[in-house]
């Protein structure tokens, strides 16, 4: 749930972003008043950084245990304690696991080593790509991030204003705000719902939704009629005239956001449930970095694809990427709905543990 509220955060200032654009754009020089509001949250973040505590498991492994058990306090005020002393024991039970593991794969300490450091990263590197379990966590958070990039949201999110423009729309930023406040309130409706139904459920049902949207929105760029010789497709060119196939293009978009804002959009970013603690710094920023290497290629090959290969293709090959990411998630993506971060170990363990999952009680848990 945490996650999902970061997102729908991050979805809130998409919708905020798009208001203030549509103000600004009104304006002479409005565009210096939208890069230099950009750096006013990052400051507000930057200050309440300076607030924030690391995380328990994190001073437990560092071994400041009595840091790590004012932190769970705080976390679980109203308790009357046993739930933070729980949750610690979980943690010092599970970085005492990870250790043991750790022996066995890299047994040689670095003691003095000047490369300390680096030896450190190669052990966990080890660690990551050689422990059955660390690997399956890491494709399966890989494949989410560049499915999550590769569907072509990003591509959307960036041009849907030269795109709607080019549609003959009079306001293209005002249309795309309803891109924007179609993310916004359909990650709400993930927040609510996510725990409840299951990541795995929650993806699997959604991503039909994905597929429907970009297939819409290729037939119906079939029936607008793709650019010819004499069309641009580029920005800055002239805008087209409207067509009521247009307002088709829009729905099949709104309906694809929708789908992904529900699904992939959030479930990719809980990657770290994933991973067990002594690789989770290293696991999760892999899949980062898939996640930002698809955005940009796909930022990239966007408009050269609307071009070469028209809308219509582009936006098909687009839905055949989520079909192929929908059947790798059917057969490796494990249900971990009721799972604690201490349990999330031996999902994986001695395979995809897509079955076990399913067939597992999730105890009355959320």
């Amino acid at each position: 749930m945490l996650v999902t509220l970061i997102i729908l955060f991050v979805t809130g200032g998409q919708v905020l972003a798009y208001v203030l654009g549509y103000v600004l754009a009104q304006k002479a020089h409005g565009w210096r008043w939208m890069v230099g509001l950009g750096a006013v949250p990052a400051i507000i973040q930057f200050g309440l950084l300076l607030m924030l505590p690391e995380t328990p498991r994190w001073l437990v492994q560092a071994g400041k245990e009595d840091i790590a058990r004012f932190v769970l306090m705080k976390v679980y005020p109203s308790e009357t304690g046993t739930t933070g002393e729980r949750v610690l024991r979980d943690i010092k039970r599970e970085i005492l696991e990870q250790e043991a593991t750790s022996k066995i794969i890299n047994p040689s300490p670095s003691g003095n080593d000047p490369w300390s450091s680096l030896t450190q990263f190669q052990h966990r590197m080890t660690e990551l790509l050689y422990v059955g379990g660390n690997r399956r966590a890491l494709i399966i958070a890989c494949m989410l991030q560049g499915l999550q990039q590769l569907s072509g949201f990003n591509s959307i999110m960036y041009f849907s204003a030269t795109i709607f423009s080019l549609l003959g729309f009079t306001s293209p930023i005002l249309t795309s705000l309803w891109v924007a406040m179609t993310n916004f309130v359909c990650t709400l409706v993930a927040l609510i719902i996510t725990d409840r139904v299951g990541r795995r459920a929650i993806l699997l049902r959604s991503m039909p939704v994905m597929i429907f949207g970009l297939v819409l929105c290729s037939v119906s760029y079939y029936f607008l009629g793709v650019p010819t010789e004499n069309t641009d497709v580029l920005p800055g060119t002239q805008t087209a005239v409207y067509s009521p196939w247009a307002t088709f293009i829009v729905v099949s978009l709104v309906i694809f956001v929708c789908g992904y804002a529900i699904g992939v959009g959030n479930i990719a970013w809980q990657q770290s449930e994933l991973f067990p603690l002594s690789v989770r710094s290293l696991g999760s920023g892999l899949a980062t970095a898939t996640n930002w290497g698809s955005n940009f290629v796909v930022g990239l090959t966007f408009l050269p694809m609307m071009e070469l290969l028209t809308p219509v293709w582009t936006f098909a090959l687009y839905a055949l990427v989520c079909l192929a990411g929908w059947i790798c998630a059917w057969r490796i993506y494990p249900e971990t709905k009721g799972l604690e971060l201490e349990d999330m170990k031996g999902l994986l363990r001695d395979g995809w543990g897509v079955k076990g999952s399913l067939a597992r009680p999730t105890n009355g848990r959320p």
